[in-house]
Order: structure tokens, then C-alpha cells, then sequence
């Protein structure tokens, strides 16, 4: 076996797709970050598809020992971070067999919903879909705890938050000094506490 391909195979590869405004690319630029902490090669790559008039938002971030593409394949992803609940049936093709899903229990119906054109799928059959290619999907009411702290748009850290329970091998500083490295100084606070919270939210729950 090669050495390029053994690295690949070591990697860790996280989706995020969410829609413009929801802080999709924050978001991934703080994993990214986590990444390169823990001494892993890291490359990230992002799709915007029209993110200032709330379109969709996509970001691939690999870690590895060494990555040689930033591009994730059909069925390569980890894990997969749903920034809306129609997100993630838009990209769930993406996901390896058995990986996790994180679902953002919150719709931002798109136009073709809003105009009559369109039904926005109930959560049974997200779920029917999900199950199609893993058990492993998880809903974090990652609105509701971000309003909690006075801030709806912190959900994106408290889905990260909720990311980090799954990789225990990842210590928590690594994360904070990643979120204070990206966010603005005076809202240091309030994203650790997001951050925290979605932690505290999956462990109870995963």
C-alpha cells in the first residue's frame, strides 16, 4: 500500500452545510483550527451557492497526517454537521456508512416551500432517510440553547460543542483557544459558553 494512501486513510472528514448566515464557514474555520492543534495536516475547501440570499452553504474540512485533497467523495464523511433539518437530507449521500450525523433541530423553509410549491419534509422522514445510511443521527437544539444564552447566532459553536463528545481524544482547550482565535474579543465569553453548552448537551443525550 502506498504512503499517500495510507495517510488518506487515517483522515478524519467533516461536512458542515448549513444556510448563508448561519455561520457555516465560522464554523468550519474553527475546526480547521482544531486540526492544526492537534498536530494534523488540515485542508478545508467551502462552497457559498449564493449564501447572501440564504442559499446553501457547504464546508469540507479533512484532518490527517498528511491530506493531499481537501475533497471529500461520495460516502467519505465522518461527520456530517447540519446547520438546518433540509441540509441534511440534501447532502446525507455524503456520509460513510455507520458515520454521525448532527441535525440542527431547526427549518429555514426555502422558497419553494414558502411559495405552496413545495412540502418541507416532517422529522419522520428525515429520520427514515438518515437510517438509510446510519443510526448514528443526533437532533441538538442548537437555536433553542444558543437563544438561551441571548444570542441566536451562536448556534454554529453550539453544534461544535456538540461535535467535540464525539472525539474524546480531542482535549477541550483545544477547542476554546481554536473559538478564541476566530471570534471577536468581546464575544470570546458568550461563544465558550456556546460552545460548553452543546458539549454538556450531547453528553447528557449521546
Amino acid at each position: 500500500m502506498s504512503k499517500q494512501l495510507t495517510d488518506e486513510l487515517t483522515a478524519i472528514n467533516f461536512l458542515l452545510a448549513g444556510v448563508g448566515g448561519q455561520g457555516t464557514i465560522l464554523a468550519s474555520d474553527i475546526l480547521a483550527g482544531v486540526g492544526l492543534r492537534m498536530g494534523y495536516d488540515v485542508k478545508k475547501s467551502e462552497v457559498h451557492g449564493m449564501a447572501q440570499r440564504g442559499g446553501s452553504v457547504t464546508s469540507q474540512v479533512r484532518w490527517a497526517d498528511r491530506v493531499y485533497s481537501p475533497l471529500i467523495g461520495l460516502g467519505e464523511a465522518d461527520f456530517f454537521l447540519a446547520f438546518e433539518k433540509l441540509e441534511a437530507l440534501r447532502h446525507i449521500e455524503m456520509l460513510r456508512p455507520g458515520g454521525t450525523v448532527l441535525v440542527n433541530d431547526y427549518a429555514i423553509p426555502p422558497l419553494s416551500v414558502s411559495s405552496g410549491n413545495d412540502v418541507y419534509p416532517d422529522k419522520e422522514r428525515i429520520e427514515r432517510i438518515l437510517s438509510t445510511v446510519t443510526t448514528r443521527y443526533y437532533w441538538v437544539p442548537a437555536i433553542a440553547l444558543a437563544e438561551s444564552l441571548g444570542n441566536a447566532r451562536v448556534n454554529n459553536v453550539v453544534l461544535l460543542g456538540a461535535l467535540s463528545h464525539f472525539l474524546p481524544h480531542v482535549p477541550l482547550e483545544a477547542w476554546l483557544e481554536s473559538v478564541r482565535e476566530r471570534v471577536p474579543q468581546r464575544f470570546t465569553d458568550l461563544n465558550e459558553h456556546a460552545f460548553l453548552i452543546g458539549r454538556e448537551k450531547m453528553a447528557g443525550n449521546g
